[in-house]
């Protein structure tokens, strides 16, 4: 059977099962034994984070439009703004009935130099740009509340907002044709008239600065955004958590000429997004036990990652079998029978929620209570057959949502999917790490640093972790919505009360899964899904819905999907029992075929619920909630202090990875929006910068290593011969008015031993430039990772004094 649209698949969620380093997978390996070796707590190997996802549909160029210059009246439709042929333009997505768009800027008033062929051309070019545009989540015919507060027209509305939309769909078109080049601001005005030159500035300014073109990881991509653009100093910024939104926000602040520092409570990067790496007996396979599908693939942002580092994309094919418990395939004409009539007590649902809103606005209920009542009344799935079929369709409903049919807001569970992306569902070979390692390159990344505290003030934020003190003017937090919930972090002062609500109201829930690699693949290669029925109703979610990975990981290997009430239950069972459930279950189907199901060489089971950088999988609406508490939560607090980012904090795209993304991307313009406005380093810090040099020479008065005018600090939390440690360079001379210089930078414990062993100051300034590499810069110019070092020296050394100093901001 064709499953309906698969609702969102939280293995593409980014919240799927997301979580990792710490997550509490279990892992069993079998031997050619009967019994499974177990290691319980095991915890999740080190994990190369890999690829991301991929997006069908991007296309070029075609041509902006403008008023005619004959043409008197300012409202009539924009004219021909380009002075070039077209270039190739991706197809954008078909409009989707529940998306009605207009077809946008089809009719031209006419320039008389233009042929009628011409403007249908034209015409068409623009239509297609459009809907490149709706892809990534443009309106079709007005401006984002981004645009209108980023003033890129004088006046809302007329014939100037009619062209900028046309000219910012332009150039947004022409990067997605070739996302592995830098679109300059001269390539965007190459086909658009000259007279339009400030749409232009304006469009390619926000499209820029928002994270909309110039973005990924191609080489000539990463290579720009590896320094600041305009070469201008705004300040320092902690960011907490290195999931996706936390990766993207530093990448892009980076450009947009902050210094960072990112803390990371595990061990690897990548937060609910982890792979797992299984192997044994000759197979070998990579798994996503975190966030895996891509969800609709049209103007993906992460599809675009998976065009520039050239990976290829698996779909995920629609047919997906169905079995009784008894193993028997479930018969097709009944399976169709309980599909249509799930999706209509779902459409009877949606009437009677839109009659409730509009006559009391504040009345909600459980989705699963008003499903149940219409199946009740119009005798739905009253077969044992049919009533399992039922449970089968709400247990992937349950998984779609992360939660239990009697958690969901039948108001507003589903609020998100107008602005679903369109395309495919994909996997990406190898899994979603290695897109996650693409990411984490050339960041200052610190990992176990479990952030305790953030205090923020007017003079900007100290975040402590693990005893370490970091300083910034701002910090960006990317936790996920169950650990806010936990309330393990502690923020002084508290969070808004209006903040506090919101974070209770959003639901956070649980999916799991056992990942099975085997000796050979024994279900077949021509499907990717096929699912499992349950007697008990209570049980529904458990191993309901089985993945092949065998055509993407590189091996047989399969995984199951534990959704709902049992996916609660699932963390309270061994894990030796779990796989044995799933064999029995596998054997059930298989055996009647005469197909053997054999031993997994290896197998993993998470435990998402129980990590402690997650608590649970994704977010959800839950009763009483709506989707506005998911744009509270995005609100950043302290008077542009402290900033939010991730899957929870994003009312379209929520429980996904591009949504993550998107949300990063969206905080870092925020972030410089905010640093625009306010000077990020006080008058009396502006006055005292010699004062603050005076402070990081006070920790050079006792050194670690001296080496003639070389003075170097090592990091206190570790004698990794890796970490950094700072360097300090005394210059001295006459015409220097404090008789002299000192300059800084950042090198490695080994190389700081290898300095040692060379004589003479002239020798050593020669290494450091020539085989190091290293910059020395002033006080100021330090980096996120060297001013976070001289904050964990100060903390370690204020202790051995007798205490913390006083972190008040």
């Amino acid at each position: 059977m064709e499953p309906t649209d698969p609702p969102q698949d939280p293995s593409d969620n980014p919240n799927d099962v997301a979580s990792g380093v710490s997550t509490p997978d279990t892992e069993l390996t079998h031997s050619n034994s009967a019994t499974p070796s177990l290691s319980e707590n095991n915890p999740p190997s080190k994990t190369t984070p890999e690829a991301p996802v991929s997006d069908s549909q991007d296309s070029s160029s075609s041509e902006p439009i403008q008023d005619d210059d004959d043409n008197n009246n300012p409202d009539g439709p924009p004219q021909n703004l380009s002075r070039s042929e077209p270039g190739p333009a991706e197809p954008g997505p078909p409009p989707k009935k529940r998306r009605r768009r207009k077809k946008f800027f089809t009719e031209l008033n006419g320039n008389p130099s233009l042929s009628r062929s011409r403007r249908s051309e034209m015409a068409k070019d623009v239509d297609v740009e459009a809907l490149i545009a709706i892809s990534v989540g443009f309106p079709v015919d007005s401006l984002t509340e981004e645009e209108i507060e980023a003033n890129v027209v004088s006046t809302i509305g007329g014939v100037e907002q009619a062209n900028y939309i046309v000219v910012r769909n332009h150039i947004l078109a022409r990067w997605r044709s070739n996302v592995s080049v830098w679109l300059t601001r001269d390539h965007a005005l190459e086909s658009i008239r000259s007279e339009h030159k400030g749409l232009v500035d304006s469009a390619y300014r926000f499209l820029i600065n928002h994270g909309y073109i110039n973005f990924g990881l191609a080489p000539a991509i990463k290579e720009a955004k590896l320094k600041s653009f305009d070469g201008i100093e705004r300040g320092n910024v902690v960011i907490v958590g290195a999931g996706i939104a936390g990766l993207i926000a530093a990448r892009q602040l980076v450009f947009m000429g902050f210094k960072v520092v990112v803390l990371e409570g595990r061990a690897r990067p990548g937060g609910r997004v982890k792979t797992k790496r299984m192997n044994g007996d000759g197979v070998e396979a990579a798994g996503d036990l975190g966030g895996s599908v891509l969800t609709g693939i049209n103007g993906n942002p992460l599809g675009v990652l998976a065009r520039q580092l050239g990976l290829p994309l698996h779909k995920v094919r629609d047919i997906c079998p169905l079995y009784l418990p008894d193993g028997k395939a479930v018969n097709s004409e009944i399976d169709s029978k309980v599909e249509v009539s799930f999706n209509k007590l779902l459409d009877r649902v949606c009437k009677l929620r839109h009659a409730m809103i509009e006559e009391v606005k504040s009345v909600d209920v459980p989705l699963g209570t008003a499903l149940e009542a219409f199946r009740r009344v119009y005798n739905v799935a009253e077969d044992p057959q049919e009533r399992m079929l039922l449970n089968w369709h709400l247990a992937n409903l349950e998984y779609a949502n992360a939660s239990l049919m009697s958690n969901l807001s039948m108001a507003y569970w589903d609020q998100d999917d107008p602005y679903e992306m369109g395309g495919d569902h994909c996997f990406i070979p190898g899994g979603n790490e290695t897109f996650v390692r693409s990411l984490c390159e050339d960041l200052p990344i610190f990992y176990e640093r479990t952030v305790e505290s953030i205090r923020y003030g007017t003079d900007g934020v100290l975040v402590y972790a693990g005893g370490q003190e970091f300083r910034g003017d701002m910090v960006l937090c990317t936790v996920p919505l169950g650990v806010l919930k936990k309330g393990t972090i502690e923020f002084v002062p508290e969070l808004p009360q209006r903040k506090r609500d919101a974070i209770q109201r959003l639901g956070f829930g649980l999916l799991n899964k056992v990942a099975m690699l085997f000796p050979y693949n024994f279900w077949g290669g021509d499907i990717d899904t096929f699912g499992h029925l349950s007697e008990d109703p209570s049980m529904r979610g458990e191993f309901f819905l089985f993945y092949s990975y065998s055509s993407v990981s590189g091996g047989p290997l399969l995984v199951a999907l534990v959704a709902g009430d049992a996916a609660i239950k699932f963390e309270t069972m061994s894990p030796v029992e779990s796989v044995r459930r799933v064999l029995d279950i596998l054997r059930g189907i298989f055996h009647p075929k005469g197909i053997a199901v054999p031993d997994p060489v290896q197998a993993v089971c998470t435990r998402w619920g129980k990590d402690q950088f997650a608590y649970g999988s994704y977010s959800y609406v839950a009763i009483g909630s709506s989707g506005d508490d998911y744009d509270i939560l995005a609100e950043c607090v302290g008077d542009g202090r402290v900033f939010f980012a991730g899957e929870a904090t994003n009312k379209q795209y929520p429980a996904t990875m591009h949504g993550a993304f998107l949300s990063g991307m969206r905080e870092a313009a925020n972030i410089v929006r905010v640093a625009k406005r306010r000077s990020l380093i006080p008058a009396d810090k502006l006055n005292n910068v010699r004062e603050e040099s005076d402070d990081l020479n006070k920790l050079f008065e006792t050194p670690d290593l001296t080496l003639g005018s070389f003075s170097i600090l090592f990091d206190p939390s570790s004698n990794d011969l890796n970490s950094y440690s700072l360097l300090r360079v005394k210059f001295r001379g006459e015409k220097l008015d404090s008789g002299c210089l000192c300059l800084f930078g950042l090198i490695s414990r080994n190389q700081a031993i290898q300095l040692s062993e060379v004589d003479g100051d002239e020798n050593r300034m020669r290494m450091l430039n020539n085989d190091y590499g290293v910059r020395l810069v002033g006080r100021k110019g330090l980096s996120g990772a060297g001013e976070s070092l001289v904050s964990q020296i100060e903390s370690a050394r204020s202790n051995q004094n007798g205490g913390f100093k006083d972190g008040a901001v």
